[in-house]
C-alpha cells in the first residue's frame, strides 16, 4: 500500500495488538507492520452520541442490537484506542495500521480523519456484513454498502486504505474486482466471523473455532491465486497462516503480504521469528534474492477463465478417489 515493510509479515487485527509492549516485542520479533485491534463502529457511533449527551437506543441500525449499549465500556474506548495509535506511533518504526470493523456508512466514517490526524499510517476497514441479514432490502443494495462505505472514508482521509471482508459472494471474484478499483490500496482476504455452538448442558450459545487452524488456508490460498493479477490494488493474504511454509504459498499465489493472528495465540509472538527465518532459509535455497522473484508464480493470473480450470481440477480429483 506504499508503506516500507522489512518483512511482509504482518501481525493482524487482534488482542494482541491492542497494547503497546505486545506491539514492541512484534516488532523485535520481526513483523513488517502491525494492525491494531479493530474498533468497532458501535463504539464510535456511541461515543458521538455521548458527546452530544444524546445517548439513545435508536442510534443503532437494528433494534437487536441495543444491547451493544452494555457491552461498550462506560468510559471512552475511541478515546483509549487513538492513545493507542499515538503511543504507537512514537514508540514503533514498523508501519501501524488502525482498523476499524464496521457494518453500514453511517456518520462514524467522518471518524477516519480523526484516526489520520492521529498519525496512523494506513487504515483496514473490517467490513463486517453479515449474510444472514433479513433486513438488506435487496442483494444489490446489500452489496452497494460496501462501496457507500469505502467512498466516504476515501473522501476523508489521504492515507492508504485496505478493505478486509469475507467470500460471501454470489460473484466473489467480479465483487473483489470491482472493490479493488474503488481507490483503495489493498484487500485483505478474509475475515472471520462468529462460529457458533451450542452447549449441551447449559442450553447456551458458545463460541466455537475462534482461533484459524491450517486447514483454513486452503480458502484464501485459492482466491489470492485467482485474484492475483485480476485486481486493481494489492492482495494481503489472511487466515489459516501459522507458519514459514503457509506464508511461502500465499507469496507464491500472489500476495504482497501475509496477516497473522491465531498463530501468535498458539505459539507465542516470537512465531513471527521463524516465519520469516523459514522464508529466508527458503528463498536461499531456490536462489532468489527478492520476493518479486517468485510472488505469484503459482497463481492463475495465466489463466483465461479459472472457473473452467476449478472444474477441471475437481473432476481430475474426484475421478481418482476410490
Amino acid at each position: 500500500m506504499g508503506l516500507q515493510l522489512s518483512s511482509p509479515v504482518i501481525a493482524g487485527s487482534s488482542g494482541i495488538t491492542d497494547n503497546i509492549e505486545n506491539l514492541k516485542q512484534l516488532q523485535e520479533f520481526g513483523v513488517g507492520a502491525v494492525v491494531l485491534k479493530s474498533l468497532f463502529e458501535e463504539e464510535i457511533i456511541a461515543e458521538l452520541e455521548r458527546s452530544q449527551t444524546q445517548m439513545q437506543r435508536s442510534g443503532f441500525t437494528f433494534p437487536e442490537t441495543a444491547e451493544m449499549e452494555d457491552l461498550l465500556p462506560s468510559e471512552s474506548g475511541v478515546a483509549d484506542y487513538l492513545e493507542l495509535i499515538s503511543h504507537a506511533k512514537k514508540h514503533l518504526n514498523v508501519p501501524v495500521i488502525a482498523s476499524v470493523n464496521c457494518i453500514s456508512s453511517q456518520k462514524w466514517t467522518h471518524f477516519a480523519q480523526t484516526i489520520e490526524e492521529q498519525g496512523a499510517d494506513a487504515l483496514e476497514l473490517n467490513v463486517f456484513l453479515m449474510p444472514s441479514d433479513f433486513h438488506a432490502a435487496s442483494p444489490k443494495e446489500f452489496e452497494q454498502t460496501y462501496f457507500d462505505i469505502i467512498q466516504l472514508v476515501l473522501d476523508q482521509v489521504s492515507i492508504p486504505v485496505s478493505v478486509k471482508l469475507s467470500y460471501y459472494f454470489t460473484l466473489l471474484g467480479k465483487t473483489l474486482k470491482a472493490i479493488s478499483e474503488t481507490g483503495i490500496s489493498g484487500l485483505v482476504l478474509f475475515n472471520r466471523f462468529f462460529s457458533p455452538d451450542y452447549d449441551l448442558e447449559t442450553m447456551n450459545l458458545v463460541p466455537t473455532n475462534v482461533l484459524s487452524h491450517p486447514g483454513d488456508l486452503a480458502q484464501s490460498l485459492r482466491w489470492v491465486a485467482i485474484m492475483h493479477g485480476r485486481v486493481g490494488c494489492e492482495i494481503s493474504a489472511s487466515t489459516g497462516v501459522h507458519d514459514g511454509d503457509a506464508v511461502i504459498k500465499q507469496l507464491l499465489a500472489g500476495a504482497q503480504t501475509v496477516q497473522v493472528a491465531s498463530c501468535l495465540y498458539r505459539e507465542g509472538l516470537e512465531a513471527v521469528r521463524g516465519m520469516n527465518e523459514r522464508l529466508a532459509t527458503w528463498m536461499q535455497s531456490k536462489n532468489y534474492e527478492s520476493l518479486e522473484q517468485f510472488r505469484g508464480r503459482m497463481s492463475q493470473a495465466g489463466i483465461k477463465n479459472p472457473a473452467v480450470y476449478d472444474r477441471v481440477q475437481f473432476v481430475k480429483n474426484f475421478r481418482a478417489m476410490e
